[in-house]
């Protein structure tokens, strides 16, 4: 067990797929969201729409996911100036921060080019968080020590395995290794079920889940001979996150 937190509140941070969703997180006592959309790629940059709808309706903390495209954190030069102008986007949209991560082939962090997103972001006041890209680096230390140089504020992490809870011997040892320098978010696969293992067990004081329900469509005509996404049923469902699950995931994080 890791006492790092020292009865410190453990807050959550809300992956919000949508403006519906973060007026959920918030109205569940979650801290930030984590703006983005795609989630079932792994989630992406949302429209601009939806950042300004967000910002107009929140008054907790609004993080924006800067990722161009769902697959790997090898990014082209193109790819990498319209992350940079995604970040301008939300600078100017009154953003609380952006989230970010580019790695380099050999599953390094790409310093230079993360280097410049955490530095323009934090010109203007913006907070910076590195994603789950560095779940995907070949030696997270390494990774996080560099994370700091470039003054991230947080890193988001599943302790390199498929879910948090798979990770958490790696979240704790990151957090212990931290020493306070950064803060570690401990995220994927986030409940009901596991929140409070999962904090007594790292000593994680921000916790990272979607908590959302899928909930059905109110169409009452179906036209059943069309599949228009990746899976049947897609198109008369949205997964939207819940605020009782919020408040559950809060309320079991912090029980001990």
């Amino acid at each position: 067990m890791n006492n790092e937190h020292k009865n410190l509140p453990v807050s959550l941070e809300v992956c919000a797929n949508s403006v519906t969703s973060a007026l959920a997180a918030q109205a569940g006592g979650a801290v930030r969201v984590e703006l983005c959309e795609n989630l079932f790629e792994g989630g992406t940059t949302p429209s601009y729409g939806e950042i300004l709808m967000a910002r107009k309706l929140l008054h907790i903390k609004l993080y924006v996911l800067i990722r161009p495209r769902a697959g790997d954190f090898l990014y082209t030069d193109l790819e990498f100036n319209i992350m940079m102008a995604d970040i301008r986007y939300c600078i100017e949209a009154g953003c609380d921060g952006v989230v970010i991560g580019m790695l380099n082939a050999d599953g390094t962090i790409d310093k230079a080019r993360c280097s410049e997103m955490v530095s323009l972001a934090r010109q203007w006041g913006l907070g910076v968080t590195f994603h789950r890209a560095f779940d995907m680096c070949a030696d997270m230390f390494t990774a996080m020590e560099e994370i700091i140089e470039m003054g991230c504020e947080r890193i988001l992490t599943s302790g390199g395995k498929s879910t948090a809870m798979e990770g958490a011997y790696n979240i704790a040892r990151l957090i212990s290794t931290a020493a306070s320098r950064i803060k570690i978010m401990a995220g994927s696969g986030v409940n009901e079920k596991n929140a409070a293992d999962l904090v007594r067990f790292t000593g994680a004081t921000e916790i990272h889940s979607s908590a959302r329900v899928k909930v059905p469509s109110k169409m009452t005509y179906k036209n059943d001979h069309i599949i228009m996404g990746a899976n049947p049923g897609d198109e008369y469902s949205n997964d939207v996150t819940d605020i009782d699950r919020v408040k559950d995931i809060i309320q079991l994080a912090n029980s001990f």
